[in-house]
């Protein structure tokens, strides 16, 4: 029988002097080194040999990886090392993305978010990850280093399957920004779990509302489906008919309807396809009616 509780494997600590050096031991080390920032996770996968690196590279101390930075102009910046208690706490986040300090809220315990962050919960590109909805809804950008130099990448189109996205080797993600938030914005994130302790989502559904004159309704909707599909899934339909009608509730009901066509999901321990689907789309219907009260 394997050891149920296995100790971590060896590893080398790297420390670089700085990016450049960083990216060019992640591309001269490629299969085996891995940027190391909160290791919430990557301690968990080396423990169970679901990762086999030889080399952890520590980049959460370069310059403007631990800050957090807020322009009336042009919207936040949250360096990646940023724990995600820091975010929640953050006044520039309660005062202008409060929905991400929600979505941050409901990562693990108080103990695990004390280490983890938004940009890995990110680049982790789980389905099930709390904070990806939140982040795509709001525009979020990632800034990248790599060895061609600084780049941005959006998160839509990011994620391709569970843990791959746009990153490449010697990619280091160093920061997200967001833009500011709509006018009049309101949202929630709705994690349906086995308990209330942190538990992974079987269903995560978020939802950012916003008045706006150019939509045949007074008003946007963007949503995100979480755990329902190998990536982070946009209802694009779902988004339209709240866009083209009159917000009622049997336009809520169609928008939930077409949200539960377009999630994809498995059957696993936590709940089958069939049962992730029609939570979908009970949780939709449930947050547009919520966002669509605030925002009235």
């Amino acid at each position: 029988m394997d050891n149920p509780t296995p100790g971590l494997p060896k590893f080398e600590y790297i420390k670089p002097a700085s990016l450049d050096e960083a990216s060019a031991f992640l591309v001269d080390h490629a299969g085996e080194a891995r940027p190391f920032m909160g290791g919430t996770d990557t301690f968990v996968r080396l423990r169970a040999k679901a990762w086999h690196d030889k080399f952890m590279v520590d980049v959460k101390h370069f310059s403007g990886m631990n800050d957090i930075s807020f322009d009336p102009q042009h919207g936040l910046t949250i360096g990646a090392a940023v724990s995600m208690n820091r975010i929640i706490e953050s006044p520039f986040v309660q005062e202008h993305y409060p929905l991400l300090a929600q979505a941050a809220r409901t990562v693990a315990s108080y103990q695990l978010r004390s280490r983890a962050t938004l940009v890995g919960n990110i680049c982790n590109a789980s389905p099930a990850g709390d904070t990806l909805g939140a982040s795509i809804v709001l525009g979020g950008v990632l800034r990248v280093h790599g060895v061609g130099g600084e780049r941005e990448e959006p998160l839509t189109g990011f994620f391709h399957a569970p843990g791959k996205t746009n990153l490449r080797p010697g990619d280091i993600a160093t920061a997200i920004h967001f833009p500011l938030p709509p006018a009049n914005a309101a949202g929630i994130y709705i994690k349906l779990n086995r308990n209330n302790d942190g538990d992974l989502a079987i269903v995560g559904v978020t939802a950012l509302g916003y008045p706006d004159a150019t939509a045949a309704s007074g008003f946007r909707f963007k949503l995100a489906l979480a755990s329902v599909a190998p990536v982070p899934r946009v209802p694009v339909e779902a988004e339209a008919i709240l866009a083209d009608a009159p917000i009622t509730p049997e336009t809520i009901a169609q928008a939930a309807n077409a949200a539960m066509d377009a999630a994809t999901p498995i059957d696993d321990t936590r709940g089958t396809a069939k049962y992730r689907k029609l939570m979908v789309r009970n949780l939709v219907k449930r947050a547009v009616n919520d966002v669509w009260e605030k925002l009235q």
